[in-house]
């Protein structure tokens, strides 16, 4: 014990002296450049006032669940929200989890076996590279969005294969090539699976459904922390994965359900989402502000996430402090969490964010690089 004891906290030493060490601080003051609420919807204050009103008509939506949903933890809320998502995306049906690193567990942990390949792009979610720990498939990394090194491998393969893509990716900031992938995954008759955190409300109800892929891509994960400003996942699919998931897949049958206010949340933020198109206008209006700035970025040029390369961890934790002076709160991601000289600020634009903001940003970056 006192072994392992010493090794722990020579780990955290050496990040320590890097000048990476994570720990817990209280939520920040300040302009938001670095959250996931990319419509400000986890703070609209008519969002907040229907909700309080939604359990106010009923509190019952605030008690626990008492159990999985395959033992004391299923409800009437829960099977309507789960019906109404699938209509509104297309699908014939999807699957509520509390999180998704949760459904990212259940997919990637069920559906391959010990006689697939699991191919997935590596930028992809961390919790897809867990899951795949906890399959037997064989798991493949493909350069990321490089659509001749998926095929390359895809046509090295003898067992049948999973693609695992996201459509729009939180490190970069880019969108994948998602028409074409899923071309190939026909062309190979492989299971493709696409993750929509980043991309669900920013782009409508995601890409898949913007290209009309439904029919090419056997499950769509779709997150609800982010521009919804709730919590909790869906899984859209068919019927029969559906089943197969609540039959045989761990972290949804061992998990005890979320309680019904979180599902309702979510079918509320669905409606409002729907009346208020003006949220995801004002984002990409502010998302044109500042692409014009001139600032160089790998990220795609109508993404809220917008990646700007500082290869040095020393100097971008100077230019992430000199900004939190000026009351910017952004995100510095160093190596080894990306490859080293490729360290970044990851900036998030907001529907709520002022040009005077943006610019203002801008220029400080630009000052320092």
């Amino acid at each position: 014990m006192l072994k392992n004891l010493n090794r722990f906290q020579e780990a955290l030493c050496k990040r320590e002296q890097a000048g990476t060490l994570r720990t817990l601080k209280p939520k920040a003051e300040g302009i938001d450049f670095y959250s996931n609420d990319y419509l400000g919807l986890a703070k609209n204050k008519e969002l907040q006032d229907l909700l309080v009103k939604k359990i106010n008509e009923n509190p019952q939506l605030l008690s626990g669940s008492t159990g999985s949903r395959l033992i004391s933890g299923n409800s009437r809320v829960a099977a309507f929200t789960e019906k109404c998502i699938a209509e509104k995306h297309q699908f014939s049906s999807a699957l509520l989890f509390p999180s998704g690193y949760n459904a990212n567990l259940a997919l990637f942990s069920t559906l391959p076996d010990r006689h697939d390949t699991i191919i997935v792009d590596e930028q992809i979610h961390r919790s897809v590279h867990d899951a795949c720990k906890m399959s037997n498939a064989r798991k493949l990394k493909f350069r990321h969005n490089d659509i001749e090194d998926l095929e390359n491998i895809l046509k090295r393969q003898e067992k049948h294969c999973y693609i695992a893509i996201e459509s729009l990716y939180s490190m970069e900031g880019d969108l994948a090539p998602i028409r074409e992938i899923a071309g190939l995954a026909k062309q190979y008759e492989a299971d493709l699976i696409v993750d929509e955190a980043h991309a669900f409300g920013v782009f409508g109800n995601g890409l898949v459904d913007q290209y009309h892929l439904q029919d090419q891509v056997t499950a769509n994960v779709i997150t609800y922390g982010k521009a919804l400003g709730a919590h909790g996942a869906a899984i859209l699919c068919n019927d029969s994965i559906k089943s197969y998931l609540v039959n045989f897949a761990s972290p949804f049958i061992y998990t005890t359900s979320a309680q019904d206010f979180q599902w309702m949340s979510i079918k509320t933020g669905y409606d409002f989402l729907e009346e208020h198109q003006e949220f995801p206008a004002q984002l990409h209006e502010n998302i044109k502000i500042f692409r014009s700035q001139g600032l160089e970025s790998p990220s795609s040029e109508n993404s809220p996430v917008q990646a700007i390369i500082i290869p040095d961890n020393k100097k971008l934790k100077s230019l992430q402090e000199r900004l939190s002076e000026e009351g910017f709160l952004t995100y510095a991601i160093y190596s080894p969490t990306v490859k080293e000289g490729t360290e970044r600020l990851r900036i998030c634009l907001h529907s709520f964010n002022t040009e005077e903001e943006i610019v203002k940003l801008t220029e400080i970056i630009k000052g320092f690089i």
